[in-house]
């Protein structure tokens, strides 16, 4: 392993390759640490530091996702949600408009245009989740187990119309730049950019979060999760690589004198096709509630209506066996939502059959595109029921050793580190063979 890393950096164009990523993510968590103009530093740091013990909050993915940039008000608050949610919009609007569609199909071209679409769109929600973000910093509402504390009602040093501009031009530039740092990476780093940042984003907050359950727990407690995590990682390794392949023969064609065709292949089929998207959808539909019962409380010391008390009580930090009854089933509904927009059986059959190929023992064409049907409802379940119960770990880890909800081990956090991590292993290894004809694993 150590030789194999020694070959790395004795490759100059791949030695450069990781140095300019290695750069680009220290310039990324600089900027998450710099705050934005306007904003009160020490009395943030002051909210901070009361609200570690973990309170659920609205904003608990967001600020996984921003690497802790949110809750601290910096240039970089926003970090690369906005581009997530523009890239899943881009995407589902491919079933809804048949213009990106015909852009999708039209190959690079077409693909270069959807890309600029995403930008203009996170351009767009970056300035939409900014606003929302000052506004709630500016009630006092952004730390929610400190409400009413006079620190965090004060999260802004100057709340003219001018600053609360500045600040969300601010933001959006942040997330602009963070965009642009994410294709540098990709075009002259290694691995996705968008992947690797988010990587780094949500690797930053494991020792604090480790940490944290020391504290509450003790050493016992630490030693058993971090022994439970390593276990909860294999298992995540080992059914992120799982795959259903489905056999594909290809018949013999003659083009003028050449033959072409006659190999076999096979069309893989994940377990956990849809990702870490229906783990992301769930936790937005159910923040929607608490968010909504937010902006209702009263200011006047009157009881609240009692739909925001259900909410209160039952929908908001997240450990009530009602909230994760209704995050686990949205996550497997939400599964079979993706997939079924992302993998087409129909349009996969009608591109095998358009060059001669066919699954041994079933017709091509509509019989093809049936069996795929099946096989894919059939290897989702699985899929789905995983990635339902790898949600619901940072939930009960938040019951039992008092967590946060960016508990390492479970939830989104696993699945894209183990999932960003096995990629740029790979892309690392494939280079590598490349030159010296023996890769980075054995």
């Amino acid at each position: 392993m150590f030789r194999a890393i020694a070959r790395i950096y004795r490759t100059p164009d791949l030695r450069k390759k990781i140095g300019f990523t290695l750069g680009i993510i220290a310039l990324f968590r600089l900027g998450s640490f710099i705050p934005s103009p306007f904003i009160d530093f020490g009395n943030v740091q002051k909210c901070l530091a009361a609200n570690e013990a973990g309170s659920g909050g609205l904003y608990e993915l967001v600020n996984l996702f921003s690497g802790g940039a949110l809750l601290q008000l910096s240039v970089f608050a926003l970090g690369i949600m906005p581009y997530i949610t523009a890239s899943i919009i881009v995407q589902l609007l491919r079933v809804v408009i048949p213009h990106f569609e015909a852009l999708h199909k039209e190959g690079q071209a077409g693909q270069s245009t959807l890309t600029q679409y995403t930008r203009y769109l996170t351009v767009a929600l970056g300035v939409l989740q900014s606003t929302t973000l000052v506004t709630v910093a500016r009630s006092g509402q952004l730390f929610p187990s400190t409400t009413g504390t006079a620190a965090c009602s004060q999260l802004l040093s100057n709340d003219s119309w001018y600053a609360i501009v500045l600040i969300v031009i601010t933001m959006t530039a942040g997330t602009g730049l963070i965009m642009w740092m994410g294709e540098l990476v990709t075009e002259r780093g290694v691995g996705n950019g968008m992947s690797i940042l988010i990587f780094i984003s949500i690797a930053a907050q494991f020792p604090n979060s480790l940490w944290s359950i020391q504290v509450s727990k003790g050493w016992e407690t630490f030693i058993m999760v971090l022994i439970m995590g390593l276990i909860i990682t294999g298992l995540v390794v080992f059914v992120e690589q799982s795959q259903r392949r489905v056999p594909v023969q290809y018949a013999k064609r003659m083009v003028g004198r050449r033959t072409y065709g006659g190999n076999n292949t096979y069309i893989p089929i994940k377990v956990n096709m849809a990702g870490v998207i229906p783990i992301i959808f769930a936790s937005s539909l159910l923040y929607l509630p608490a968010l909504i019962a937010q902006f209702n409380q009263p200011t006047n010391g009157e009881a609240p209506a009692p739909w925001v008390t259900f909410i209160i009580n039952y929908l908001q930090k997240g450990d009530h066996p009602l909230y994760m009854a209704l995050y686990f089933l949205l996550i497997i509904g939400f599964t079979y939502f993706y997939v079924a927009i992302t993998f087409n059986p129909e349009e996969v059959a009608d591109n095998m059959k358009k060059y001669g190929g066919f699954i041994p023992g079933i017709r091509a064409g509509r019989p093809t595109a049936e069996y795929l049907d099946y096989v894919l409802t059939r290897v989702t379940l699985p899929g789905s029921i995983y990635l339902g119960l790898i949600s619901l770990i940072p939930l009960v880890a938040l019951v039992l050793v008092n967590a946060n909800m960016n508990f390492p081990f479970g939830g989104a956090s696993i699945l894209i580190v183990v999932g960003v991590g096995l990629e740029t292993v790979k892309q690392i290894d494939a280079q590598l063979q490349q030159r010296h004809y023996e890769g980075l694993l054995r």
